[in-house]
């Protein structure tokens, strides 16, 4: 089977032909349909990632597919059956071998694309702003990064939960499909001052913020008292420096919110999460907004649309035809 990996520790991925997985000890086997990129590949790609694998190994940390065969110890889901898992690695090919137990049957509705741009992207904004910030219907809640794959996310969710959200992204498109989306308020981050625009419509009691860098220091400084601000990610490629003293003064948290963590130690959590973005999926509350589909073979111009900040929510790749 053909499959994107890189085989030496610093190495650029390439396409490469290698044995059919076999699924061991809790694992199953997957005819994979899609796999969404993330901004954590491209982290990967240089080693500098959290929980980046050694050397060689297949990128793409969200699937969907078809069950094909068990482990020895596997019992369920059965052979056939249409799941979605984050694995990690391993989802940038034309099959693979992930761990039973983070299976998740999909809805009859939801194609393999859908399944495939939902669980990390869904599952982060919903367990940061329901479960770490508490999120309460009537405040607002500035997104930075509104038009990525979780920012928009982050929109949608906000909404359903009842805020007012303020969209922050660059240049007029971004903003419009956050806009489409369901924000309230939209801020151009290439030409407005972020604080000024926030503290013009009310201040914020919570930032979603998968940018770090100036924005960071910006939405922080429009923050009320008793504001929750939820670092995600980097994309900005600067981890901002907080002041404690600047904290104590407006009683403000900032909390680090990484989703994949918490299945290896609190995973009903995740598992709590997903069942109630399913249901939204069921009721058609949420629709994956996709920009990008392509076939494996352009799997490298996926990861150059998110390195390049020209993709707006999720780039799918599809392994098979």
């Amino acid at each position: 089977m053909r499959a994107f990996r890189i085989e030496k520790t610093g190495a650029s991925p390439q396409i490469m032909d290698i044995p059919d997985p076999q699924p061991g000890e809790g694992e199953i086997a997957l005819k994979i349909g899609a796999c969404g990129l993330n901004f954590a590949d491209l982290l990967m790609v240089k080693g500098e990632y959290q929980d980046t694998p050694d050397a060689p190994f297949t990128l793409g940390m969200e699937v969907a597919g078809t069950v094909t065969a068990l482990g020895p110890d596997v019992s369920s889901p059965e052979i056939g059956t249409r799941i979605a898992v984050f694995g990690g690695q391993g989802g940038l090919a034309e099959a693979g071998v992930f761990p039973a137990d983070r299976a998740v049957a999909l809805p009859d509705a939801m194609s393999f694309t859908d399944a495939a741009a939902f669980q990390v992207a869904y599952g982060t904004s919903h367990v940061a702003l329901d479960h770490k910030a508490r999120l309460q219907p009537g405040e607002t809640l500035l997104v930075l990064g509104a038009a990525g794959g979780v920012g928009l996310t982050a929109v949608e969710i906000g909404k359903l939960m009842g805020a007012t959200v303020i969209a922050c992204a660059r240049g007029a498109d971004k903003l419009a499909v956050a806009e489409k989306a369901g924000a309230d308020h939209l801020i151009d981050a290439g030409t407005q001052d972020i604080r000024e625009a926030c503290r013009a419509l009310g201040g914020v009691d919570v930032v979603y913020d998968p940018v770090g860098g100036d924005q960071f220091t910006a939405a922080f400084r429009a923050c009320k008292p008793e504001a929750r601000v939820l670092t995600i990610g980097f994309a900005s490629g600067e981890v901002p420096q907080i002041k404690a003293n600047h904290l104590l003064v407006k009683n403000i948290s900032v909390m680090g919110l990484y989703w994949g963590g918490y299945l290896a130690f609190r995973p009903q959590v995740v598992t709590d999460s997903l069942s109630t973005l399913f249901g939204w999926y069921e009721a058609g509350k949420l629709r994956p907004h996709v920009s990008h589909i392509l076939p494996l073979d352009q799997a490298a111009d996926g990861l150059e649309l998110l390195r390049s900040r020209k993709s707006t929510g999720k780039v799918v790749i599809t392994p098979t035809s």
